[in-house]
């Protein structure tokens, strides 16, 4: 009889789980950075050149605590597991909402990866930040409040579940200086930096503007994610 109620609990609890990774909304106006209608035909490139051109900022005074330190949580669900999450499919998880296990189809190198959470195996998966908050800071983020930068470094638009070795190898690099092997996926990855970009009013070096054109001039028809 006890085994019976802890397995229900067990079953009770893991729907929970599911419950509220299926309640966040990534299209509410919490995570949406433009409302592009069905009509709106405006491309990429359009919306790149919307975006400041100026030359980077000092890195004086950056740090990981600059936009938060930790992943923030959504209720009960921290940010990094909600992206794996969404990301991977095959998903288990535990009672406390962390990814188990997972497979990713890797779009920075077009790998298939099999995911299993541990001390030697969870960062064969990491969460990538789009716009490396470095460049973030300077190119615009150290203007903003500690709460929006916060936001910033913890939206679902702004993160991608990506190989390991190839997050360490972008660093903090923009368009310029590191682009995906997967050259399928370059349109994509520059029109979601864009973005991200536009949301937060960050701005573009001359080099990286440069850098997203030549990739969006192969893809002119290419749209602004929205998730």
């Amino acid at each position: 009889m006890r085994y019976r109620r802890v397995s229900a609990f067990l079953i009770f609890a893991v729907f929970i789980c599911f419950a509220i990774f299926s309640s966040i909304d990534y299209a509410s106006p919490q995570y949406k950075y433009i409302n592009q209608s069905v009509n709106d035909t405006k491309t990429a490139l359009q919306y790149l050149d919307d975006l400041e051109i100026k030359g980077r900022a000092p890195r004086t005074n950056y740090s990981r605590e600059q936009f938060g330190g930790d992943w923030s949580s959504i209720l009960g669900c921290d940010t990094r597991n909600i992206i794996l999450n969404r990301d991977l499919d095959n998903v288990v998880v535990d009672l406390n909402c962390n990814v188990l296990s997972g497979t990713l189809s890797d779009p920075y190198t077009g790998k298939i990866l099999d995911f299993k959470r541990g001390n030697e195996t969870s960062g064969l998966v990491q969460i990538d930040h789009v716009v490396a908050l470095s460049d973030a800071w300077q190119k615009g983020a150290q203007n903003l409040s500690l709460d929006k930068r916060i936001e910033l470094a913890n939206d679902p638009l702004e993160l991608l579940a990506v190989d390991g070795q190839a997050n360490q190898q972008k660093s903090d690099g923009d368009a310029a200086t590191w682009l995906p092997a997967n050259k399928d996926f370059r349109c994509y990855y520059v029109s979601r930096q864009i973005a991200v970009k536009i949301k937060y009013q960050l701005w573009v070096t001359s080099s990286e503007r440069d850098a997203m054109q030549t990739v969006l001039d192969r893809c002119p028809g290419q749209l602004l994610p929205n998730e």
